[in-house]
């Protein structure tokens, strides 16, 4: 009984009833969000009478996007819950506090940014990190959140391909991705320049740098301009060969936070919940 009640729960209302279905889930949205109200009423006749069928069918794809949205992040919170630790004190007291709660909250708020598995995953792994507090303050894991939804999942290639391999130049980056050689005026070589670009600009890779046991960064010794040597009239290559990038200590921890899976401390036994229950 239980599993033909919740698959007639997830059938989509079709018809006069389904818009009927609709409407009543939009009055109730109405309450929290005024705006719903006015649009209700004052497409209430039109709707009627004239694209009946269309408005259900625009609805019913709508409501089953979130559906699937709030499948989404209620399976992320069973992962993060299943790796976190509540019987640590400070984890428990971390995971309650408003602080950590902020965190969750702008995860979910950024959700359309989490366009894949990949991307799901990132979040879920940050949030696991974030769990500890003293590994880095709570501005720093909101940026990376961030980062999440304004990156493509091949910007985190880039910097999958950057990670443990400092000094790796832009061609052997791009061969690390797995693309094939293009003419440097082809749109994959432009694609490529502002992948570089952005995550140059955004602080999570830079060219590598020599810095001294204090952390300072050195700066490079002046080249002395060597004569007779001719000067080449082809601009630098997008896939250029010398030039080191390595991710900085930002983006380091942005591998550590976003990327790296903990395992999983509890899971579900079947022959357990059977045997409790009786």
């Amino acid at each position: 009984m239980d599993d033909a009640n919740s698959g007639a729960g997830k059938q989509m209302p079709k018809g006069a009833s389904g818009g009927r279905a609709i409407r009543a889930v939009l009055n109730a949205a109405s309450g929290a969000i005024p705006l719903v109200g006015g649009i209700l009423s004052a497409g209430a006749g039109a709707w009627s009478e004239h694209e009946q069928e269309k408005i259900n069918n625009f609805f019913e794809h709508w409501l089953k996007m979130l559906q699937e949205e709030m499948a989404e992040k209620a399976q992320t919170i069973l992962e993060i819950m299943a790796r976190l630790d509540m019987n640590d004190e400070k984890t428990a007291e971390r995971v309650a506090s408003p602080e950590y709660q902020s965190l969750v909250r702008k995860a979910f708020r950024d959700w359309a940014g989490a366009e894949s598995e990949e991307k799901r995953k990132a979040v879920r792994n940050i949030l696991v990190h974030a769990a500890d507090a003293s590994l880095t303050s709570d501005d720093v894991v909101r940026l990376f959140l961030q980062w999440i939804s304004t990156y493509s999942e091949l910007h985190f290639k880039v910097i999958r391909s950057i990670y443990n391999d400092a000094g790796v130049t832009r061609a052997r980056i791009w061969e690390k991705v797995g693309k094939e050689e293009v003419r440097e005026d082809s749109a994959e070589a432009d694609l490529f320049k502002l992948l570089i670009r952005d995550l140059s600009t955004g602080g999570i890779i830079r060219q590598h740098r020599e810095k001294d046991y204090a952390g300072n960064f050195l700066r490079k010794p002046a080249q002395r301009s060597r004569k007779n040597v001719p000067v080449s009239n082809v601009m630098e290559s997008a896939f250029e060969d010398t030039k080191g990038y390595e991710l900085t200590e930002l983006g380091q921890q942005f591998v550590h936070y976003a990327m790296t899976d903990l395992p999983i401390r509890i899971q579900f036994r079947p022959e357990t919940s059977s045997a409790d229950a009786t």
